[in-house]
């Protein structure tokens, strides 16, 4: 937790205790399904809180936006930027069911009325569409602006774009070379958010629509 009021501090007590109440949640369903691996489980707040949190260090969501988290896996980013923004509605999408269990489980424990987790795969969600999708390491940039593009609507209400942003790791320069023609993607270092070494080849892509 203290790391991540290093970078954080306006909390409220509630926002505390749910910040607080993941890490038991995790190490709970770890052992029933593997949804984190072992290793991580020892930096769980460095590696996937924090790490989830890099798009509130980028983007101040305004209240009533709508996020989508495609591939979400066990919730990340979905359920620590949940927890960060209560008046934003994140919608966490996988195609995984038991990793769907597992977010609708936490979401519950936690009382995070702003998530609605669905099992489905990207290509066929049919729900409401977004401000903004977020993922974090499910596919190259090509594959996910395909994806994404047709889930975000043309109203802005944020101060960017609506778009993509995708939390990313590694070279990218010829990743980026598979986006689709008339797309261009804008690079953030995580580092320049946070100090630790475990974000140095750690990327914020954004990718307007």
């Amino acid at each position: 937790m203290e790391i991540i009021k290093k970078y954080f501090s306006s909390f409220s007590k509630t926002q505390e205790e749910q910040l607080a109440q993941l890490l038991p949640l995790y190490q709970d369903w770890n052992e029933k399904i593997n949804v984190i691996s072992r290793k991580d489980m020892d930096n769980f707040y460095i590696h996937h809180v924090l790490h989830s949190l890099a798009i509130a260090a980028f983007i101040d969501l305004k209240k009533g936006s709508q996020i989508i988290d495609l591939g979400c896996g066990g919730g990340f980013p979905g359920i620590p930027l949940a927890i960060f923004f209560p008046e934003v509605k994140f919608t966490l999408i996988d195609s995984t069911a038991k990793k769907i269990k597992v977010v609708q489980a936490v979401s519950e424990a936690l009382n995070l009325t702003n998530i609605t987790a669905i099992h489905t795969r990207a290509e066929e969600y049919k729900g409401e569409k977004a401000d903004f999708v977020v993922s974090r390491a499910v596919a190259e940039a090509g594959l996910l602006s395909h994806w994404s593009r047709r889930l975000v609507h043309e109203h802005h209400k944020n101060a960017i774009p609506n778009g993509l942003i995708a939390l990313k790791g590694g070279d990218l320069k010829n990743e980026l070379k598979t986006l689709p023609r008339g797309l261009t993607a804008e690079k953030y270092a995580i580092s320049d958010y946070f100090s630790e070494p475990y974000f140095e080849e750690k990327y914020l892509v954004y990718i307007p629509f």
